[in-house]
């Protein structure tokens, strides 16, 4: 998904340069501005790759900040940021916590289906592994359950990915063309109706 990824930074970046003037210019209290001025600064010292800092400056915000549409934003970006260090429970969380707090946030549910489908690859990885190690041995000889159960998995992944790629385009339909492509590519229809989005999701799917 590098592609919305370099959108989303242009974007971040072109709000942080911004947000002095909103601040400036805002009817707001002095405990939303405080919050607000954190948030600016985790974006910015996020868009430095200084993720340590920008993780202190989004708690900070979420100490201060008690509307849920405002804090939906601040926990999508700290979930960005352990995405980007591939730990994908922790980010899972923070973008689950976002759609808690704001249903309609699609960057959210687009980031969720590319944990999905980054885990999907790995399952797919690890079996491909496991054939590679045991290509010497007689298939009589071998029991697949290990490489049957990544299989399964990575399939069970991908559908999951589909769906939450999915719920982002039909909150957002002019968005996340990587996601609408992989959709159509693997014979998945990206206007197929949702029946249910299950927000509580199994940690234990992630490796």
């Amino acid at each position: 998904m590098t592609g919305s990824k370099i959108m989303t930074n242009f974007i971040d970046k072109a709000f942080s340069v911004l947000a002095d003037v909103i601040l400036k210019i805002l009817p707001a209290s002095l405990k939303e501005k405080k919050s607000f001025s954190y948030y600016r600064k985790g974006m910015a010292l996020q868009s430095k790759n200084r993720f340590k800092d920008a993780l202190i400056s989004y708690y900070a915000a979420l100490e201060i900040e008690e509307d849920p549409y405002d804090r939906s934003f601040i926990l999508y970006n700290i979930g960005l940021i352990f995405e980007t260090f591939e730990n994908d429970e922790i980010a899972l969380q923070f973008f689950l916590q976002g759609l808690v707090c704001n249903p309609n946030l699609s960057q959210s549910l687009n980031s969720i289906g590319a944990l999905y489908h980054r885990q999907a690859r790995l399952c797919e990885r690890e079996a491909d592994e496991w054939l590679f190690n045991n290509r010497d041995i007689n298939e009589e000889d071998l029991d697949r359950d290990e490489y049957e159960f990544f299989v399964e998995l990575s399939k069970e992944l991908y559908e999951q990915a589909a769906l939450y790629f999915r719920a982002a385009l039909r909150q957002a339909p002019d968005s996340y063309p990587e996601a609408r492509n992989w959709l159509i590519s693997t014979g998945r229809d990206p206007n197929e109706p949702i029946l249910e989005l299950p927000l509580m999701l199994n940690l234990n799917d992630f490796q």
